[in-house]
């Protein structure tokens, strides 16, 4: 069985790139465009892992990952900032709202699996 992605990102583009690259390394994509419906989609889809952009609007990153941190059904599912701050302590800050892993945009294809593989789940 595929692993489940939530995928919140508001920029088109880099949802098409990164979707295009997890359906075709066999994942499953479900995504959101801002925070309040990414905490939705979490908590009715239980996915396996979360990739989050941090700069969305109206709710930031940081803040979704305390919300799903604060879910506890989703406690230990891993969440993944993939995000453009790449400045000193923006990974920290990830890190401290309760992200499990942190990827700087952007992606690159060739390695975007290998790196969020590192935090995923085994297929179930």
């Amino acid at each position: 069985m595929s692993r489940h992605v939530l995928l919140i990102e508001d920029n088109a583009q880099n949802r098409y790139l990164a979707t295009f690259l997890l359906e075709h390394h066999g994942y499953s994509v479900t995504f959101a465009e801002d925070g309040p419906r990414g905490i939705a989609l979490a908590q009715a889809g239980a996915p396996d892992l979360i990739l989050l952009d941090i700069q969305l609007p109206g709710m930031d990153g940081h803040a979704v990952a305390r919300a799903l941190r604060g879910i506890p059904a989703l406690q230990a599912t891993p969440i993944i900032a993939v995000t453009s701050y790449a400045m000193v302590g923006d990974r920290e800050k990830a890190m401290a709202a309760g992200c499990t892993g942190y990827l700087e945009k952007p992606i690159n294809p060739d390695t975007f699996i290998a790196d969020i593989e590192r935090f995923a789940p085994p297929a179930r």
